[in-house]
């Protein structure tokens, strides 16, 4: 009972401090809680969407001349397998739609939504009244979730050089080929909107889809890859590639990386709140054992042991540690929602919470053992405090402090020399200060030179994900001769350079492996190479470090490479990285290609302008070489439409931060500054009465914290320059990423320091205001 009359007694004692303290540990723990409940969900979220929309485990697309009877029968004689489906589907290699506010250009696979079927049955989020009319088209859910697409809108489509218009009647879930990072998009047309579709394009666009659903769906990448070992021939065909195949595994592997970063960001930036939250209890330990060392004395000589007063100390923060973090885990539900709109943004997935208990005892437990070891290290020394020193307020010897801003020598305004002599009176309390100042700079640091390579300067981001800058890409027809036409391009006005840039799929000692071909590697802008240089000769090849873990290769090893019944042994001449295909990719040259699939000539001509505009551009050559060349990509456009999905999610990201920083920055000065007044009241009432004005007084504390939030965000400035990609490396590791080299816009990262300086001047001003309250009367008063 003693224990807990002494604990109330302390918390009543500090309601400001404890209010601030307690608003610290919600937020860490909302935060907390907030990530392990995203990482912990993500496990297996698709694989629950999965199985709510009764979709196959394993698809593949191709088109109908390319297809055997052998591939179904693959899956229906594999054990593994329980259910497989075969149906007819219109399968389009390359069609232009608009996306957001850009056109993106991409495979579409066009499903009859009539037609009776076990996997992926159209199940709609949102339809029209009224009967399906010719015309009307069912699209993915990220088309209104990323695109910005509503009920009724028009939705035009491009193939081969006639548009398709469409009415979109609904949306709907799908776990395969959803979201335009696959590659590929799925569309149902009602009946008669899909013979329509049929009588149009003809037989060139019949494709067939085999599904099959597994009896264990973690199976299901080791029969895919099962599949493509034993079918090798159905990639040859490099020059028209129509064949796609996917499982769950892979697709649950490329859509959740993305929201398991922002997961991990957040964890991360809770662990700094927790981190900020423990340096302010042992401060506030600290301090309130010098402030109330005389009441400690007075304690000890009335009986109360060292013991029970530790206890009493440690009860504290305890309770305010627990109650916060279940007030921060209860809030967090309230968040969730927001953070489920962008899971929903960039998986095309609704995603739906509910109460986790197990993630909120290990959030509180965490919070609460942390600040429980805080406590106990900063209030040992309580056992050390004898009554009669604590009655003399802890003075042991005789201590004179050297003077080192004497106002009668000292350079510098009156006011500037008092703040200064203010600032060298408290150096624990500016050290704890800084130190929380710099920890969040950081963060914030972090969540800005994110979103600043995300939204505006892309070229960093975009070479990450593996993808080429060019500003469009000419796909030669058929029977062109790619050569010339590469050659012919490379002399035209305005073309900087061009450029072979294929993609493939072969096997690397048995593993199938996404592969790159181009002519001269060196002209491309995303030198993803990091150890040694990408393949010059016919017999080189570059694979990216996680296949060369995979295989167990290094820079200077063979690796035997097979494309249909060939095969050939080649160098590995350097180490990559990307995040594509889940950071599996190799590549090769033309002629090194030509080793294993002979009849291969270069397909997609990169081309990178100088001082032209990619439409006029793009229109010159439609009406220079007509039917000569293909399809003709603006990738600007491209990448715009494919990176807008992610904007919305990092933006979400940094304004949480930076919302999250200012209050933090406000709470740490209103704890300190608070404290300060009341420890300072008769100083301050005396130099008020001496003729100094609150305004004064105030300047002088708001200016004795000003080199100490200086120095915090020098130092978390400097340290989230050099170390954003540090720690972006660390959480992009598990993706396929072994290096980042995010742009770091040191103007930008100025401003946000200076904007943190000044936001933190202001609030020092703002809560010194209590200076105004204490006057000469009030003291002599009391």
């Amino acid at each position: 009972m003693k224990i807990w009359h002494l604990t109330s007694a302390n918390i009543r004692s500090g309601k400001s401090a404890t209010f601030s303290l307690f608003i610290l540990i919600v937020i860490a723990g909302l935060l907390l809680n907030l990530g392990l409940a995203v990482m912990t969900k993500m496990g297996s979220f698709f694989d629950e969407k999965s199985e709510q929309l009764s979709e196959s485990h394993i698809v593949v697309l191709t088109k109908q001349s390319n297809y055997k009877p052998d591939y179904r029968e693959y899956f229906a004689n594999r054990p593994e397998v329980a259910a497989t489906e075969e149906e007819a589907i219109i399968l389009m290699n390359a069609v232009k739609f608009l996306y957001g506010e850009n056109d993106i250009n991409m495979a579409a696979a066009f499903l009859n939504a009539d037609a009776d079927r076990s996997f992926g049955q159209v199940r709609l989020i949102e339809e029209l009244e009224g009967p399906a009319q010719d015309g009307d088209i069912y699209v993915p859910l990220s088309f209104q979730a990323s695109a910005g697409y509503k009920l009724g809108d028009s939705f035009d489509m491009t193939y081969q050089n006639e548009t398709f218009s469409y009415r979109i009647k609904g949306f709907f879930e799908t776990t395969m080929m959803g979201t335009p990072n696959m590659g590929i998009m799925k569309y149902f047309l009602p009946d008669a909107s899909y013979r329509h579709l049929v009588e149009k394009v003809g037989d060139t666009a019949a494709g067939t889809l085999i599904s099959a659903g597994l009896h264990d769906s973690k199976q299901s990448s080791e029969v895919r890859q099962d599949f493509g070992k034993q079918f090798p021939d159905k990639n040859m065909d490099v020059n028209n590639p129509l064949f796609w195949e996917g499982d769950i595994e892979l697709v649950k592997s490329v859509g959740s990386i993305t929201i398991n970063v922002v997961a991990m960001i957040l964890v991360a930036f809770a662990a700094v709140i927790v981190l900020v939250s423990l340096m302010v209890i042992q401060f506030r330990v600290t301090n309130s054992i010098d402030d109330g060392i005389v009441n400690i004395g007075v304690l000890k000589a009335l009986g109360y042991t060292s013991r029970q007063i530790i206890v009493a100390t440690i009860l504290q923060f305890l309770l305010i540690a627990a109650a916060a973090g279940i007030v921060g885990a209860a809030l967090s539900y309230g968040v969730l929602p927001v953070f489920g709109s962008i899971v929903t943004t960039l998986s095309g997935l609704i995603w739906t919470t509910g109460f986790d208990a197990g993630v909120n005892g290990v959030s509180v437990l965490l919070i609460t053992l942390m600040v429980l070891a805080v406590t106990l290290l900063a209030s040992v020394r309580i056992r050390s405090l004898q009554p009669v020193t604590a009655l003399r307020g802890g003075i042991r010897t005789h201590s004179f402090r050297r003077n080192r801003f004497p106002l009668d020598r000292a350079a510098g305004s009156l006011h500037w020399l008092l703040a200064c002599k203010a600032m060298i009176m408290n150096k624990k309390q500016n050290i704890m200060v800084a130190c929380v100042i710099a920890a969040i700079t950081f963060a914030s640091i972090f969540s800005v030179v994110l979103y600043y390579n995300v939204a505006s300067d892309k070229t960093a981001f975009v070479h990450l994900v593996g993808a080429e800058t060019s500003n469009v890409i000419v796909n030669a027809a058929p029977e062109t001769d790619s050569g010339k036409l590469l050659a012919d391009m490379e002399g035209m006005d305005g073309v900087r350079k061009a450029a072979f840039l294929d993609m493939t799929s072969m096997k690397l000692d048995g593993q199938s492996v996404f592969t790159t071909i181009s002519d001269d590697f060196s002209k491309l802008e995303n030198q993803s190479v990091y150890e040694g240089r990408y393949p010059k000769y016919d017999n080189e090849i570059a694979v990216t470090w996680v296949v060369a873990k995979l295989l167990g290769k290094e820079v200077g090893d063979t690796v035997v490479a097979e494309a249909g019944e060939a095969s050939y042994t080649y160098l590995i001449t350097g180490l990559s990285q990307s995040i594509s295909n889940l950071g599996q990719a190799a590549y090769i040259t033309v002629p090194g290609a030509q080793q294993v699939m002979p009849g291969y000539t270069g397909t997609s001509i990169n081309v990178y302008l100088d001082g032209v505009d990619n439409g006029s551009f793009m229109e010159q050559i439609k009406a220079q070489y007509g039917s000569e060349v293909g399809d003709i990509v603006d990738m600007n456009e491209m990448i715009d439409g494919q990176t807008s999905i992610y904007i919305s999610a990092v933006f979400a990201v940094m304004v949480i931060v930076l919302l999250i920083t200012i209050l933090v920055v406000s709470l740490i000065l209103y704890l300190v500054i608070k404290k300060m007044i009341l420890k300072r009241k008769k100083e301050l009432g005396i130099l008020k009465a001496t003729g100094y004005t609150t305004f004064q007084l105030m300047t002088q504390i708001a200016l004795s914290f000003v080199p100490v939030v200086i120095a915090g965000v020098f130092i978390g400035g400097v340290l989230g320059t050099l170390y954003t990609n540090t720690v972006l490396t660390l959480l992009l590791s598990g993706a396929g990423i072994n290096k980042v080299d995010f742009i770091v816009h040191v103007p930008l990262i100025a401003a946000l320091c200076a904007g943190l300086i000044g936001f933190a001047y202001g609030i020092s001003m703002l809560v010194s205001r209590g200076i105004k309250r204490i006057t000469a009367y009030g003291l002599i008063a009391e």
